[in-house]
């Protein structure tokens, strides 16, 4: 359940990534039927809370105790995070949380707030690429993914640079009220719905970012566009007028990725979609997505969401969709 919401607020917090939780679950979206959060900021310290650059803000909790309620606690990046202290009151409160089954979402190198508290011990985590080393020299115990714009580990959600902190949020939105939700809020917001790069399991067919390299961008459109088809290096090089080794090289650059391997995403992503959104069977959307049948389709599943076409639709869709 994603319903009551809490942004802890310690001295010394970014002011933009305070603005990112308070955007995606503090403005009141009903007039477009989408689900309106319980909302609330918390004072993790002694308020008024400093925040980083040069202002101030008195949340509209003084105390921890609507910590207790919420199913979902939100930590946005700060200012000397990586070395500062916390008070005890608030680590044991962020420990209650997780204890009783809540989420606790950190952004960039609020994840340092959730290993002062011990959430990273023997989970997956991320921060800010910058202070990844740090992270993991003070809690070796953390399994660090350094490469990732965000991960999550059972209740533990980090992110890494501030943008990385939607992406989060998104995603437990997609995975807690589905891609509909998730997607309409990301188009109010007029960002991606989502990016490559998390380990996230329930992402809806993201909206094709601008590439930097004109040729590897032309390359990408087309492949968007044929996702049915394949095609190989070579094919795709001349394409854009490149020879196969320069086109296989610049499209890592770009992409961090091999273009089987990122149009193998996009296939995985286009049936997502599919299967969210039409009442196509497995077999028909395995054929448009470009798998050509239902068990290499599943087999893919499998391997990066960790579930299966049907099982998928059901958990967006319902029982009577699959049947």
């Amino acid at each position: 359940m994603l319903n009551n919401v809490v942004c802890v607020l310690t001295h010394d917090v970014n002011a933009f990534e305070m603005g990112v939780i308070c955007e995606v679950f503090g403005i009141d979206r009903s007039d477009q039927g989408l689900p309106v959060y319980d909302f609330a900021t918390v004072a993790g310290e002694e308020p008024p809370i400093r925040l980083h650059p040069g202002m101030a803000v008195t949340p509209s909790h003084r105390g921890l105790d609507r910590i207790a309620e919420a199913d979902l606690v939100a930590v946005p990046a700060g200012q000397q995070f990586i070395s500062r202290e916390f008070p005890e009151d608030l680590l044991e409160a962020l420990r209650a949380a997780v204890d009783r089954g809540a989420y606790v979402l950190s952004v960039c190198t609020g994840a340092f707030l959730l290993g002062r508290a011990g959430l990273l011990d023997g989970r997956q985590c991320t921060t800010h690429w910058r202070h990844a080393d740090d992270l993991a020299r003070q809690y070796p115990r953390a399994e660090l993914e350094p490469g990732v714009l965000y991960v999550q580990d059972g209740p533990v959600i980090t992110s890494a640079g501030t943008a990385s902190g939607i992406d989060a949020c998104l995603s437990l939105v997609r995975q807690e009220q589905g891609s509909k939700v998730a997607n309409t809020i990301a188009r109010r917001m007029v960002v991606p719905p989502h990016r490559d790069g998390g380990q996230a399991q329930y992402i809806q067919r993201p909206v094709p970012e601008r590439c930097g390299d004109d040729a590897i961008g032309e390359a990408l459109a087309w492949m968007q566009d044929h996702l049915d088809q394949e095609s190989t290096v070579e094919e795709l090089a001349a394409l854009v007028h490149l020879a196969p080794r320069t086109f296989a090289r610049r499209f890592q650059q770009e992409t961090g990725s091999t273009p089987y391997q990122w149009m193998l995403g996009q296939r995985v992503l286009h049936a997502q979609h599919l299967l969210e959104e039409t009442d196509l069977t497995v077999d028909a959307i395995a054929a448009r997505a470009g798998f050509g049948n239902a068990a290499t389709l599943r087999h893919h599943f499998l391997r990066r969401l960790e579930t299966t076409p049907n099982a998928y639709r059901r958990t967006f869709r319902g029982p009577q969709a699959v049947a």
